[in-house]
């Protein structure tokens, strides 16, 4: 969980940061400085089910990689888990190497919010098409400019990404947002998340969508909804190379 957290990358102030008590935790029990390298950046607030990272160093230790996570337990908080460790050759880049990340924003979307998604998920209590929301969400699937839905200021070579799947469903009170792409831009998933939403309300027709990309203006889509909602879903890598 990442409620209490500065993001994932550690920063040059003393913000609390995933990266910053990890990579102290791993120093500790290993007894030597180390480079810890992510999959990801995500912003303060943000979740991540699934994040990969690397750790080098001169690392003397006679631990096989598959019981660091039952060893390191007790060295990280309740809301940080190694869950698996493995070796992997020294070519391979966490972040560069991916093939695509899932997202994932969840909605709750009833009168009053429960208190056991309180910082899970980002409360609306107007009641949503989620139809509508899916149909909206396939307007966005295929190689696009996604200008528009990218956070005003930001600095990129390139704004054109690729989505592989993008859909909205229901699972009780919880409205789900899934998107998968070769890449994302800043604050790009809660842009979509906040657009979608604004389909759901009636304000946008889903036969809106292709316009609001073609006008590579941010003015012209939804809101950016708040951290809280949003999950690094899963990080996949091609031909199984961490395998």
């Amino acid at each position: 969980m990442g409620s209490r957290y500065h993001g994932y990358q550690t920063q040059n102030n003393e913000a609390l940061t995933v990266q910053r008590v990890l990579q102290n935790a791993l120093e500790g029990f290993f007894g030597t400085p180390l480079k810890i390298t992510g999959c990801s950046r995500t912003d303060a607030g943000v979740h991540a089910k699934q994040f990969y990272c690397t750790m080098e160093g001169d690392i003397r230790s006679t631990l096989p990689p598959e019981k660091i996570p039952l060893a390191m337990r007790p060295y990280l908080p309740e809301d940080i888990a190694i869950l698996s460790a493995r070796a992997v050759g020294e070519d391979f880049h966490p972040r560069y190497m991916t093939h695509h990340k899932e997202y994932e924003y969840y909605i709750y979307n009833a009168p009053i919010l429960h208190p056991y998604h309180a910082g899970r998920a980002w409360h609306c209590p107007v009641a949503l098409d989620v139809a509508a929301m899916d149909a909206a969400a396939a307007y966005l699937v295929g190689r696009h400019d996604f200008a528009a839905l990218m956070a005003q200021g930001s600095v990129v070579s390139s704004t054109v990404r690729e989505i592989y799947y993008c859909n909205v469903r229901k699972e009780g009170d919880l409205v789900i947002v899934r998107v998968a792409a070769d890449g994302f831009l800043y604050n790009m998933v809660r842009i979509i998340a906040g657009t979608l939403t604004e389909v759901g309300k009636g304000k946008t027709v889903p036969e809106a969508i292709p316009a609001i990309l073609a006008s590579l203006d941010r003015r012209k889509a939804g809101p950016t909804l708040p951290p809280e909602g949003l999950y690094l879903n899963r990080v996949v890598y091609p031909n199984d190379l961490i395998g």
